[in-house]
């Protein structure tokens, strides 16, 4: 049985993928930058750190600064659409 996973507090509901890029070549997405806030800027940065097409760790920039404000294992309850 698997933990649940900790889901993490963002700017806000809206959730609109700025990137989607395939970094390893391999024709999916294993990288994720996000906007939930609707102001064009990405607060919510997602990655497949092993390829199985599952986001493995979830970073949140709640104030925009370009440092994280959490890192959690998982999707964070913020899976992609993709």
């Amino acid at each position: 049985m698997t933990e649940p996973q900790e889901t993490v507090e963002t700017r806000g509901n809206e959730r609109v993928d700025l990137i989607a890029q395939d970094s390893s070549g391999d024709g999916k997405p294993d990288v994720w930058v996000s906007d939930t806030d609707g102001d064009g800027k990405p607060d919510l940065f997602q990655f497949d750190t092993d390829g199985d097409g599952k986001v493995d760790i979830t970073m949140v920039d709640l104030d925009q600064d370009g440092n994280p404000d959490a890192i959690v294992d998982g999707d964070g309850g913020h899976p992609p659409a993709v």
